[in-house]
């Protein structure tokens, strides 16, 4: 790109438009994932819907790579590019609640720590992320996964409605009655069909749950699991609890001894009452010795940012993934084994549930498709040091070559990584045809690519 040219795109936007010669390019730059190093010819860190309009035309016209980066935390790196142009949401965080309609607005730079603040003033919330930083559009678009999923669905099934600007450049409201097809690819669908500038939310009362987490030896990871297994098959919906394999983290409530070692983890809440919610929460206390536990009354919010202290900018990440039809005795075993050798404090591998309310929606009736497997799996590797990148690649592609073989055909789009994009056609099962006729009416030109990209149907 030359100069003139990006000067040209300056005078239309009142957002800051940050090249390599301006003095906070490297910081522009930067994604949640440090193993990634691209050098976009700008960071357009957006002001309002005209400079993403701007923004688009600019990047057609001049045929220029355009990534969106709302919340920043696709381990592939897809929030940015080498060359082409960022649309940058960091400056586009509000939330609006309508107490009233149990409704919220959420512009595309929002954080589910953003969002859980504003809606928790209320009493309110959806389903959301696990992580504060991670972004709300990211997650919804991709389906989101969360707490409260087994109560109230998915993100996705959440969203009443969006904003979006298209390849084009037309602005154009996606919801039920407008735009329907645009709005049935936006649940599940990604980033694939253009720009979004603004998601509206359903709200369901949510304040103080009873929850928190529970932490064992790995020795007990068979007896844990079996019983979560069990438990979260035909537990009341206000269970929303996910178990997992860590290394043993640096809190105050677990022992010094278990601190860098490999432990199991049930995390989540009750979403009732509290009296229900300790009984709920017994049964898991008393199937192994617990080595450290916090569970008791709990905001929401505090909830969804149980791990952001241990999760900071910067780490180097690769994650793989696998949709469950159960977990079986295999699985369990399976991850025990590869648990065993968890390389970092920061790496998880957990199992979500993805039954309850999720189940009731149709397969086609959003972009998501997995409306009956059991549970979401996630091996995320992240650490800290570049010089460990080969040796924990490895273990994560191992793993989740042996956790392939117990798969329900596809995974959560917004756990895969940027070698995965064969995959896509299975992650998106049978609706792939139908998203791909979606992407060829408001993308023919597969603009919009650096994603887990759906292609344009001929």
């Amino acid at each position: 790109m030359n100069s003139s040219s990006l000067l040209s795109l300056q005078e239309k936007v009142r957002g800051p438009l940050i090249t390599a010669d301006s003095p906070d390019y490297d910081t522009a730059r930067a994604v949640y994932n440090g193993m990634i190093d691209k050098r976009p010819a700008a960071v357009l860190q957006v002001s309002q819907v005209a400079d993403v309009i701007a923004g688009v035309n600019f990047a057609r016209d001049e045929g220029l790579d355009i990534a969106l980066r709302g919340g920043g935390h696709s381990a592939p790196g897809f929030g940015t590019c080498d060359g082409g142009l960022v649309l940058d949401f960091t400056n586009r965080r509000g939330v609006r609640v309508d107490p009233s309609t149990g409704t919220a607005w959420s512009e595309t730079g929002a954080t589910w720590a953003d969002f859980n603040h504003a809606t928790n003033a209320f009493g309110l919330a959806t389903t959301g992320g696990l992580i504060g930083s991670t972004g709300v559009a990211g997650l919804t678009l991709g389906g989101g996964i969360g707490y409260l999923s087994r109560k109230y669905g998915l993100s996705c099934d959440n969203l009443k409605s969006a904003d979006v600007v298209t390849a084009d450049g037309k602005f154009r409201h996606a919801s039920a009655t407008e735009n329907d097809d645009l709005f049935w690819a936006l649940r599940g669908g990604t980033g694939n069909f253009g720009v979004v500038t603004s998601l509206e939310f359903a709200l369901h009362p949510v304040d103080v749950v009873y929850g928190g987490i529970a932490i064992y030896q790995l020795e007990h990871f068979k007896a844990v699991g079996q019983l979560y297994r069990d438990t979260i098959a035909t537990a009341p919906e206000e269970l929303g609890v996910f178990l997992g394999i860590h290394q043993g983290p640096p809190v105050p409530f677990l022992p010094e001894e278990y601190h860098g070692r490999p432990v199991a983890v049930l995390v989540g809440a009750w979403m009732g009452q509290h009296d229900e919610g300790q009984r709920r929460w017994q049964p898991f206390l008393d199937v192994a010795p617990v080595a450290g536990s916090f569970v008791g009354p709990i905001p929401y919010p505090a909830l969804n940012t149980l791990f952001d202290p241990m999760l900071p900018k910067g780490l180097q990440a690769y994650w793989k993934a696998e949709f469950l039809p159960s977990m079986t005795d295999e699985v369990i075993k399976l991850a025990k084994h590869h648990g065993e050798t968890i390389p970092s404090e920061e790496t998880a591998n957990h199992f979500y549930p993805i039954n309850g309310a999720v189940h009731r929606v149709a397969k086609d009736a959003t972009a998501f498709p997995y409306r009956d497997v059991e549970f979401a799996a996630v091996i995320a590797g992240m650490w800290e040091n570049p010089a460990d990148n080969a040796a924990n690649i490895r273990w994560v592609r191992d793993y989740a070559a042996a956790l392939n073989e117990h798969s329900a055909g596809g995974a959560y789009i917004n756990f895969m990584d940027a070698d995965d994009q064969s995959r896509i056609r299975d992650n998106y099962s049978g609706n792939y045809d139908r998203l791909a006729s979606i992407k060829a009416k408001y993308d023919p030109d597969n603009l919009f690519h650096i994603n887990q990209n759906i292609k344009p149907a001929a």
